[in-house]
């Protein structure tokens, strides 16, 4: 049941537009407004910050939330995935042995998969969503805190070096499958140096790769009208406000 099960709740879960039910609650339809985009950066600059960033942690949730109960319910024999613990869940877990890794790996991802496909083509604003950029961020913080860390430094530098947060998103999606492969060509087994990496021994995690390039992907085509905006000169720029007030 939970092989099939975790998929199904991702992308119920992904699929909520809390964007949309936002603005919606402000009395305004972010279909309408701005990029036209139900994301946290549309709802930023349309409604307000402190909406803006209550959307990017609502996204980035129903994505690590439905990845952090797979983790849980599909446990991997000598292997500890993720960042949280449900102890509540233990009861219900499937432990599958060492030598049935990759079924546990690709049941991770497929969870997180159906999280971001949610997101983007939600059937409840006719299978179209945002871009998913924070709803795979909490995906990948389920399943790869430190990738993130890194994604999260590559963004800021962008960002802070363009001004542009579709660029910047771009960037960091790029970024994405070279940081997945180069942590399984330098992370040790349990940690320890003596071992070798999980590249030399072959017990990487070859789903995980797939999903980064799919992510990737995903990202820089729902990001197309913004590349077309960058080469035309028009893509919205945040830019800081002078102390009086002129932008």
């Amino acid at each position: 049941m939970q092989l099939w099960l975790c998929p199904l709740l991702a992308f119920l879960t992904g699929s909520i537009p809390f964007g949309l039910l936002i603005a919606k609650a402000k009395g305004i339809d972010i279909r309408q407004q701005g990029s036209g985009n139900i994301g946290a950066t549309n709802v930023l600059r349309i409604i307000g910050k402190k909406y803006g960033i209550a959307c990017l942690l609502l996204d980035m949730l129903k994505g690590f939330i439905p990845v952090a109960i797979a983790v849980n319910l599909i446990q991997i024999e000598g292997k500890k995935v993720g960042l949280v613990h449900l102890g509540g869940l233990d009861a219900f877990a499937l432990m599958l042995p060492a030598a049935e890794q990759f079924k546990g790996q690709v049941v991770h991802v497929l969870t997180a998969m159906a999280a971001v496909l949610g997101h983007n083509y939600s059937p409840w604003v006719n299978f179209k969503g945002g871009k998913g950029i924070a709803t795979s961020a909490g995906v990948l913080l389920a399943l790869m805190p430190a990738g993130v860390v890194l994604l999260v430094i590559v963004w800021v530098i962008a960002f802070a070096l363009s001004r542009y947060v579709s660029l910047a998103s771009i960037i960091a999606a790029a970024a994405l499958p070279l940081i997945t492969h180069f942590g399984a060509r330098f992370h040790h087994l349990h940690n320890d140096k003596s071992l070798p990496t999980l590249w030399q021994s072959g017990t990487w995690n070859k789903p995980l790769f797939f999903l980064s390039l799919v992510i990737a992907i995903l990202a820089i085509w729902k990001h197309r009208s913004n590349i077309q905006r960058l080469r035309a000169g028009t893509e919205h720029r945040f830019t800081r406000k002078s102390k009086s007030g002129h932008v």
